[in-house]
């Protein structure tokens, strides 16, 4: 399993027990109240096929 670095995004939604946070490799990840981080959305180099 791999080790990720999380920062927090501060967004108004933290008051309602909802954070965000960005990975090392600038993906958006979500957690709500005590849940896990779910991956929101991945950059657009990763998702576009070459």
């Amino acid at each position: 399993m791999p080790n990720y670095y999380f920062r927090e995004v501060w967004t108004p939604l933290r008051l309602f027990g909802i954070r965000f946070y960005r990975d090392d490799q600038d993906r958006l990840w979500m957690k709500k109240g005590k849940q896990r981080r779910k991956l929101v959305r991945k950059e657009d180099n990763e998702t576009m096929e070459t």
